[in-house]
């Protein structure tokens, strides 16, 4: 991982319904006191159990901070173990909030995908956590309530490099002391497929760029692309612009698959 300081956003919610301690809060506050690694800086923040006022919150994260991930931590009751979420879903929002609110269409983003899944393989993670001797749980179904909202909203303004992690709601499973070690094991090797992922993406950027600079040509004030045969040339702008239309999809990926809070 690299020396340098980087920040994770590690976002836990407010009291709601029954829940006046939320054990999601009370683990965030938990790893920012233990901290995660040197040259990781924790930044917390309570997210209110309302759909507009939850909006707001993370619109002040992705203004003022620019952080290499964003981790969710919801609660889900009866659960017993921690869950891990793929997918952020955009509507059917239909549960009331702390206010006695739904967001207008029970919808997240007006005009998004109905979808969306972290950059973070979930599944993989869940199997390498299991060898580790983890208890946790893979999951695309994140419940409708405003821990799926959130992550939708992270999902979709953080290019998918966002996270939601469901810890148990009761129980000796839901106390800071349990569920904080855990945790801390999760993000670390969350982060450390991140940085293997964005390793293996600027590998393959860097020798693309080394093999095609030397297929390049310049006649008169175009650039054009020479395959590497010797065969026909076509124009470089003509070949971006194919390659942005084949990527018109963005940045994360749109899902067709579907806890509380």
């Amino acid at each position: 991982m690299d020396t340098t300081s980087e920040i994770v956003v590690v976002t836990g919610f407010a009291p709601f319904r029954q829940y006046v301690v939320n054990p999601s809060w009370e683990a965030a506050k938990g790893l920012k006191m233990e901290g995660l690694a040197l040259g990781i800086d924790v930044h917390i923040m309570e997210i209110p159990v309302s759909y507009a006022k939850s909006q707001q919150v993370l619109d002040h994260i992705l203004q003022t901070v620019t952080p290499k991930v964003v981790i969710h931590l919801g609660i889900a009751p009866g659960a017993k173990g921690i869950t891990l979420e793929q997918t952020g879903k955009n509507h059917c929002y239909k549960d009331r909030d702390v206010s006695g609110l739904c967001p207008v269409h029970h919808c997240c983003i007006e005009g998004g995908p109905e979808r969306l899944d972290s950059v973070i393989d979930m599944r993989s993670l869940s199997k390498h956590l299991k060898n580790m001797g983890l208890d946790v749980i893979y999951s695309r179904d994140a419940g409708r309530y405003l821990c799926d909202f959130v992550y939708y909203y992270s999902l979709y303004h953080g290019q998918g490099r966002a996270a939601l992690i469901h810890v148990p709601a009761s129980g000796s499973l839901a106390s800071p002391e349990r569920v904080v070690p855990q945790l801390q094991t999760i993000i670390h090797a969350l982060l450390r497929q991140l940085d293997s992922s964005e390793h293996a993406t600027s590998e393959y950027v860097d020798s693309t760029q080394t093999e095609t600079s030397h297929t390049l040509s310049l006649m008169g004030e175009e650039q054009y692309w020479v395959q590497p045969d010797g065969g026909q040339r076509h124009s470089l702008a003509s070949q971006k612009q194919k390659e942005r239309e084949s990527d018109a999809s963005g940045n994360y990926t749109v899902s067709l698959y579907t806890n509380e809070q």
